[in-house]
């Protein structure tokens, strides 16, 4: 018995070469260039941004958006600049808002493969301006105008930015982003605030500044001696033309000469008033000194030993 013997047919095998030769050539080939093996799923999805938050903010600032496509070559783009961006995963990224006008800007994420998401409307809000602390937080009333100046330390400050000095624009001069100063008025003493106001209504929190308009006694020290009597001359802060000198309980005012009284009062300066002493003998004894302003605030008492 003879085996039969089927002439091939042509027409089925060509298919099963074809087959053939196209596994030989998937398993020879690599990935496509610029792509990573293993990320075929990642590439095909879709860049989306599924959520905003903050929903706006200010330059500077950290926004965080939800998703999914993420990679780790991924950026923001808003407005007209590329973000600084951190990739925290897949569905993940977090960019800092850069330095741009107060506005409305378009807002896309693109990935490296150039795919780019939709386009949302973001707003960029006004730099707040932050108020630290007051060089000094506390001037003396009687300070002299060139030396009534405050420095405020803070941060976002403009060249535009205003200062309101018990909520009232105060002349100002812008130094830095950090730093502003103001020349303090001669106003009531006392809790005064101060403010930074950039353009676009943002304020800062409200610093206290401190007038101290309170006389002190700093020293008491013989001046000049005369035939009759001597200069006690009384060094301190606040002292003022119709402040009271008070020596062992007697009142004296520059202001109000008593022609009778051979002891008077020179105001020289809000530091330095001369009491002119008539003493009964030249020994030495103890005796106290006081100040009193007008508004009824008085120096602590002092105790001199002089004629």
């Amino acid at each position: 018995m003879y085996a039969i013997m089927r002439k091939p047919d042509k027409l089925g095998i060509i298919p099963l070469i074809i087959l053939a030769v196209l596994f030989l050539l998937s398993t020879l080939s690599g990935p496509a260039e610029g792509q990573l093996p293993g990320n075929r799923e990642e590439r095909t999805v879709p860049v989306t941004i599924l959520s905003i938050i903050p929903s706006q903010a200010e330059p500077g600032m950290s926004v965080t958006l939800f998703g999914s496509g993420f990679s780790a070559g991924t950026h923001v783009l808003i407005g007209p600049l590329e973000a600084q961006t951190t990739i925290q995963g897949p569905k993940q990224l977090s960019f800092e808002i850069p330095d741009l006008a107060p506005g409305l800007y378009g807002l896309f994420v693109r990935r490296e493969d150039g795919t780019v998401s939709k386009g949302y409307r973001f707003s960029v809000t006004p730099r707040t301006p932050s108020a630290t602390s007051l060089t000094p937080d506390k001037i003396y009333a009687c300070t002299p105008d060139n030396e009534r100046v405050v420095q405020i330390s803070g941060d976002n400050f403009l060249p535009s930015s205003q200062v309101l000095f018990d909520g009232a624009v105060i002349k100002s001069r812008f130094e830095s982003a950090e730093t502003i100063s103001i020349h303090i008025p001669r106003i009531a003493s006392g809790l005064h605030t101060v403010q930074v106001k950039n353009p676009g209504g943002t304020l800062s929190s409200a610093l206290a500044l401190f007038i101290d308009s309170k006389p002190e006694i700093t020293g008491i020290i013989q001046g000049e001696n005369y035939v009759n009597y001597y200069d006690l001359i009384i060094e301190g802060r606040n002292l003022q033309s119709n402040s009271k000198v008070v020596v062992e309980g007697k009142s004296m005012t520059a202001s109000a000469v008593n022609p009778v009284e051979r002891e008077k009062v020179i105001y020289v300066d809000c530091n330095r008033i001369i009491y002119q002493r008539h003493p009964y003998d030249s020994a030495e004894k103890s005796f106290t000194v006081q100040v009193i302003n007008p508004n009824g605030e008085s120096s602590s008492v002092v105790e001199v030993s002089a004629p």
